[in-house]
This record gives C-alpha cells, structure tokens and sequence, in this order.
C-alpha cells in the first residue's frame, strides 16, 4: 500500500486545486443579481458548475475511500488481507478510470457534441450502414445517460438514411467521441442482394464541438443566407405543410448546414446556426494546425482505404480500429453501443 503522502500527491496531478478555484469564481458569478439576463450563458455555466460539483464531490468520496483502506493496511491483521486485495485492486480500477479521464484536456474536450453521419459509396447498403452507425452513438449515449437531439435527417430512398446531425450533451461528449471521426466500414451479406452476396458499405462520421458563447467567432449576419423549405420525410413526401426546415449557407466558405427535425422554423434556426459555428471553429483550428483535410471530415472520400475502423459480420464476426489495432469479436456488442474500449485505445495512444 502506498504511503498517506504519496497518496496525496495525486491531487495536484490532477489540478483539483485549480479546478476547485474555477468552481468558486463560478459560483460568485452565479451569485451575481444579474446572472440570469443572459439565459444561454447562465445555462452552460450552470453546467460547468455543475460538472465541476459533481468531480469535487467523487473526489471526496474517493479521499475517504483511500482513508479507510491506509487504515486497515496500517492494522496489520492478516484476517483483513482478502479484503484489503479486494478494496486495493477497485481503488487502482477507479485510479485507472481517473487518469483515463485526465487525458480529456483538449481545448473542447469538455464541451458538448455535434455529430454527423453520411452515407458513403455502397447505395442503399451504405444509406443502411449510415442509420445502424446512428442506432450505435444513440445507444452509446444512452448508456452514459447523455442528452440526445436529432437536428437533421435526410431518409434513404429505399432503406436507411443519407445523412444525420445529432446533437450530444454530456460531460466531455466530444473528449470521448472525438475518437470516432473518420470513415467506418462495413462488411456483411447484403439484406438489398437477391443474390445474398457480400458487401462492403462505408460511411463518414464528423464530430465537433458544441461551441460556447463565450469563444469568439466571427459570424456576419451579412455573410449569412438563409432559405426555408418544407420538412420532408420518406420517400421525399412532405410531413410539413408550413416551411419550418432551414438552410442556412455562409456565403464566404460556402459551408452549408440543413436543420430539419424541428417543428418551429425559429428552433431550427437556432440549431442550424449551432452546427454553422461548430463548423467555422473547425475551419479556424483547421487553418491555425494546417492540417484542413485531417480535420475536416468532409473532405475525406468514403470509400476503399481510407477507414479509421472496419465492421465485419461476415464471414467472422470482428470491429477493428486500424490507428490503435484494438478489437472486438463480439460485432453485435459494439453496434449495440459498446464503444468505450475503442475510444479509450484512442486516446491512451496520444491521438489529438
């Protein structure tokens, strides 16, 4: 067992200190009789607080649990070893776990997340390949207990989807799902085949992050066209008799984002302008890295030889992340939302 000492040096491994700092000038600020004029700045520092709360308060429990278990160490009992190896071994798991999470440092790794799927090469296979990766990230998000929203979707003409936008909120959403940008490919019999032949389907997955209100980014309203259109849905056939789906172009990058899913043309408005200033982040952090292809998902073909990880179904059942070679054999767990190994992997690798 470690000393006392060296068991608390943890805590400024950590940077508990600082965080425990940002939480009180958080909460003077929230103190403030002005606080809430702004609601959608009150909102996210209420998430921070809460969030920073919520780190503060397992931190403390973890403290006591360390306690008790120098305690029972410095006992000396033999009768006491199976449980101390028991107590040992989850305290060095919830340790792993910490320092797991410590790696979410990125300057957005904290934020909430915008995620996109396209459909790639492969047709109605790939359009069905883009709604099961759908299916995987809102069971993903489901086990964490993270809100869900789909802002836009575009339905396939015979099966799956085209393409989706999802809105993510959870603490450090995009840390962890930033790992799954890239192309996916898919490998199983074709339920489109009469023939029941094999396929290879792919499709491209973005992740960005939520951007706050308080990063700056330079949005003219100028620079901005907005066009309004009627809510479709299968097939192409309108669900909406009133145009309440946005459009909304940036007329110098030519970046175009769609938001649909909304009943009201305001809240529509409100979501296409989120993804808009995720997107001109991205370009911007993009253009500072000189990196624009590596960052900016759209710009890579999804097709043959450029996939981050491979689906196989068939003939054998194996997910394989081709950057950290970690894998899986149970496929159905994985579609089912068991992704933490593989993004982990990621991240224990170094990749930013």
């Amino acid at each position: 067992m470690p000393r006392r000492n060296s068991a608390f040096s943890l805590w400024s491994v950590f940077d508990l200190a600082k965080k425990a700092e940002k939480l009180k000038t958080l909460q003077k600020e929230v103190e403030a009789p002005d606080f809430w004029n702004d609601s959608n700045n009150a909102k996210k520092v209420m998430q921070t607080v809460t969030r920073l709360q919520n780190e503060q308060i397992s931190w403390q429990e973890f403290e006591k649990h360390l306690n008790d278990l120098l305690e029972l160490a410095e006992m000396d009992d033999e009768s006491f070893l199976a449980e101390l190896e028991k107590e040992t071994d989850a305290l060095e798991k919830d340790l792993d776990k910490r320092a797991f999470r410590a790696m979410l440092s990125g300057k957005y790794d904290a934020e909430d997340a915008l995620l996109a799927i396209h459909a790639g090469a492969g047709g109605t296979d790939s359009q069905d390949w883009a709604e099961m990766l759908q299916r995987m990230y809102l069971r993903w998000a489901e086990r964490r207990g993270f809100d869900v929203e789909i802002l836009d979707l575009t339905v396939g003409e015979e099966a799956g989807i085209k393409s989706t936008t999802i809105s993510i909120s959870g603490d450090y959403a995009f840390g962890y799902l930033r790992s799954e940008k890239g192309t996916h490919r898919l490998v199983r019999l074709s339920p489109f085949d009469a023939a029941h032949r094999r396929h290879t389907s792919f499709a491209l997955v973005e992740v960005l992050p939520q951007i706050s209100d308080d990063i700056d980014i330079e949005l003219n309203a100028n620079d901005i066209r907005v066009d309004v259109y009627k809510s479709s849905g299968a097939g192409g056939q309108s669900v909406q008799k009133n145009s309440t789906a946005v459009r909304m172009t940036h007329i110098p990058t030519g970046i175009v984002v769609t938001c649909q899913n909304e009943r009201s043309q305001l809240q529509n408005r409100e979501n296409a302008l989120k993804v808009l200033k995720a997107r001109l982040v991205e370009m911007k952090e993009a253009e500072q890295k000189e990196e624009l292809d590596d960052l900016r998902g759209e710009y890579t073909k999804a097709e043959w030889g450029s996939q981050i990880r491979s689906y196989v179904l068939h003939p054998y059942q194996l997910v394989k992340d081709h950057r950290t070679d970690f894998e899986m054999g149970n496929a159905q767990a994985v579609l089912d939302g068991d992704l933490d190994g593989f993004m982990e992997a990621y991240l224990r690798q170094g990749k930013v």
